[in-house]
């Protein structure tokens, strides 16, 4: 009977594996179609001959970029906005969900609620450009970190991965005689630190990928993102190609090569949070 069970096991193991195998193969398709397209020559993306491989290589779309003058300073800063961003969303996320972890907060029930209703009542581009506006905070740095630093459902998460730690636990520090300070950065979060990781790395991917501030919000070049400067290099190219300026590079080249760009910090980051990815997710999900 064992040995049946056994087989049987193997044999739903093997047709699940072949599944996952077929759907990764599957999605990455596409990722592979960009990276062909990003090093094809402009007559064969035009001949549509491109498909999984590159054909006629040529790296003139990331010449193009990188000869760019304002593309490596812009990605140099949008390193620096990454971080600082993500360092001052996570700090304001810990504040928020520690203190609204606790049981006996007074009125934690009626910030928890507020703080949900901002996930379904967004008020529009149009009142959030006024009270930056008010703020003073266009054309300047913190207009991209201040209006996006808190995602109420990160913090949601955050404080569910504070709520299941053991109440002993901070009994314990209070009878040591830590302040809730010192129980926070001693006790709590080291012990979510994978629920950390995993909502650093949500804030980082948003941030690196986010262009709609930067269109709304900043008027000066030197506050452009890496991401407005290759906007605008796939428009110059449209541009050339409407007036019929002769180059070797067409708009699906730029565009390929812009992707795969603005991708590579990710995929170089990806592997050295993605341990801690699950497990925090479900640290945050499931109170235990």
């Amino acid at each position: 009977m064992s040995e049946l069970k056994s087989k049987a096991d193997r044999r739903f193991q093997l047709f699940w594996n072949t599944c996952f195998v077929i759907i990764s193969i599957v999605a990455l398709i596409p990722i592979i179609r960009v990276i062909s397209m990003s090093f094809s020559s402009k007559d064969a993306i035009l001949a549509g001959k491109v498909f999984l491989y590159p054909i006629q290589f040529t790296g003139e779309a990331y010449v193009r970029a990188f000869k760019s003058g304002s593309f490596l300073s812009a990605f140099i800063y949008s390193v620096f906005l990454m971080f600082g961003s993500t360092a001052v969303c996570m700090v304001l996320t810990v504040l928020a969900a520690y203190p609204l972890s606790k049981r006996n907060l007074k009125g934690g029930a009626v910030i928890m609620m507020l703080f949900v209703l901002t996930m379904y009542l967004d008020p529009g581009i149009i009142p959030k450009y006024l009270n930056v506006k008010d703020f003073k905070l266009i054309d300047t740095f913190w207009a991209l970190i201040i209006p996006e630093a808190l995602s109420a459902y990160n913090m949601i998460i955050m404080c569910t991965a504070f709520k299941g730690l053991d109440s002993s636990l901070y009994e314990a520090a209070k009878i040591d005689g830590c302040s809730e300070v010192q129980t926070l950065f001693r006790v709590a979060l080291p012990l979510v630190y994978p629920t950390l990781a995993t909502l650093a790395l949500f804030y980082a991917v948003g941030r690196w990928n986010r262009l709609s501030d930067v269109l709304y919000y900043v008027n000066s070049s030197r506050l452009y993102t890496v991401q407005m400067v290759l906007k605008q290099l796939i428009e110059s190219v449209k541009i050339s190609q409407e007036e019929g300026i002769a180059s070797q590079l067409v708009a699906d080249n730029i565009k390929s090569a812009s992707i795969v760009i603005s991708m590579t910090p990710m995929v170089i980051a990806y592997p050295f949070i993605q341990r801690y990815f699950t497990k925090g997710i479900m640290l945050g999900a499931v109170k235990g």
